[in-house]
């Protein structure tokens, strides 16, 4: 894929998730009462960046271990008596991405969760 290609295809996706953002807040946007509004409106404001960033993350996540297992997949096709060591060196990046995008999945989740009380 061209980088233009990924390019266009993550505006898009970035595009799709703030369109998405928009709609689920959609009681913000009808006609209240002034402090009514700015109190929801505040209120809510941190569901709809739990939903991108969670949404980033498991994009990221995704494109990055494609591409570690994509790069395993093509050296070990080029050298299969390596296939061992290429293995090997791959697992402990795709571990620790892995771990990565569960952490920041569970810090969104304590963001939505602890957000929304008092």
């Amino acid at each position: 894929m061209s980088r233009a290609g990924f390019l266009r295809k993550f505006v898009v996706a970035g595009a799709l998730a703030v369109v998405a953002a928009v709609l689920f807040n959609v009681p913000v946007l009808y006609a209240q009462e002034a402090a009514a509004a700015a109190g929801a409106a505040k209120g809510e404001w941190h569901l709809a960046g739990a939903g991108i960033g969670l949404g980033l993350i498991v994009i990221g996540a995704g494109l990055g271990i494609g591409r570690f297992a994509a790069a395993a997949a093509e050296g070990i096709a080029r050298q299969p008596s390596a296939a061992d060591k290429i293995t090997g060196a791959v697992n402990l990046p795709l571990f620790l991405l892995e771990g990565v995008a569960i952490l920041a999945e569970v810090f969104v989740l304590l963001i939505v969760l602890l957000n929304g009380r008092p």
